[in-house]
């Protein structure tokens, strides 16, 4: 777990080094977890969460980009444990009360339906670190058509602190370095770190998280396309309140490769999107992504079930909360 002041290492070695260690816990991690887990414990808990988030993104198409980046958010503090879900104790502020979960988080409500309806089939059975990682499953295949199986057996924690938050999950304004460096310590490759940025190509961002880059006292960010500049600021424009905005006004509720097409056009909405066509880095990669949709939409599955190995809890470890919002009281 990085901690604040922590700086990854220099030497090509050393940075090989860790690589080779993150890609063996990777693969315990991921032996670990079994497809098919709830088979017998649970045979009903996939098909419930995938008809609650599928309920959900009819009522709210919006909602299928609210699951995936929490579960992102999730995965990236103290690995995917669900301690994202767990509400703020006294003295405690929980990971939900970070300025980069509140008030940009959503979805918390579905994760709960589903909770619920699983509880009264299964009781303390299906976890809900699971029951998130089949969410955010589900809304990549109603929101992109999207097909992967998800291993299963996490167990979830039992704590949850707001400051290792933005110690641990990369803000708007990162460059494409600053990128490569915070997805590595996760143990993902430069490739998969651009390929997950396309969870970007739906789902909204407040006017505040790009503001900067309309700043009208000083030039406009010369990356962004001018007509696109223009549009956001008749978008933002409003005194006095934070309006949200598409990440991608294309394809709004479609998880595809047209953000690796906005990016090639300057239409990328925040420092971190449009910064990846603008490096050197990995313009390469985004050129690929926008050529071919369907490899895309391949390594996007497969990061998926990468990033929801991270640091997983098993066995004996945690706990299978009977609500997502709070620990379990003995």
């Amino acid at each position: 777990m990085r901690r604040a002041g922590f700086q990854m290492p220099t030497c090509t070695s050393c940075f090989l080094f860790i690589l080779v260690i993150q890609a063996m816990t990777f693969q315990v991690s991921l032996a670990s977890l079994k497809v098919g887990y709830y088979k017998h414990k649970c045979p009903s808990a996939e098909t419930i969460v995938r008809q609650t988030v599928r309920k959900a993104m009819i009522h709210n198409p919006g909602i299928g980009a609210g699951l995936i980046r929490m579960h992102f958010h999730d995965c990236f503090v103290r690995g995917c444990d669900a301690s994202v879900l767990l509400d703020s104790t006294p003295g405690n502020p929980s990971e939900k009360e970070s300025p980069a979960n509140n008030p940009s988080l959503r979805g918390f409500e579905v994760i709960d339906e589903a909770k619920a309806r699983i509880e009264s089939v299964c009781p303390s059975t299906v976890s809900c670190a699971d029951i998130l990682t089949f969410a955010s499953r589900d809304a990549a295949y109603f929101a992109g058509g999207i097909q992967y199986a998800v291993p299963a057996g996490r167990r979830d924690g039992r704590v949850s602190i707001e400051s290792e938050v933005l110690d641990n999950v990369p803000p708007f304004f990162f460059n494409a370095v600053q990128l490569e460096n915070s997805f590595a310590r996760k143990g993902f490759t430069l490739d998969e770190m651009v390929t997950l940025s396309g969870a970007h190509s739906f789902g909204v961002s407040h006017c505040s998280s790009f503001a900067d880059r309309l700043n009208t006292t000083a030039p406009q960010d010369p990356k962004m396309d001018r007509k696109f500049a223009a549009f956001l600021k008749s978008k933002c424009s409003r005194a006095g309140s934070d309006p949200t905005v598409n990440l991608d006004v294309v394809t709004p509720n479609r998880l595809d490769n047209q953000y690796y097409k906005n990016l090639q056009k300057g239409r990328g909405l925040l420092t971190s999107d449009q910064t990846l066509q603008a490096s050197a880095l990995t313009s390469r990669l985004v050129d690929t992504n926008a050529k071919r949709p369907q490899a895309w939409a391949a390594n996007f599955a497969a990061a998926m079930v990468k990033m929801g190995s991270i640091e997983v809890l098993t066995g004996d470890q945690g706990e299978i909360r009977r609500t997502c919002r709070a620990v379990n009281k003995y």
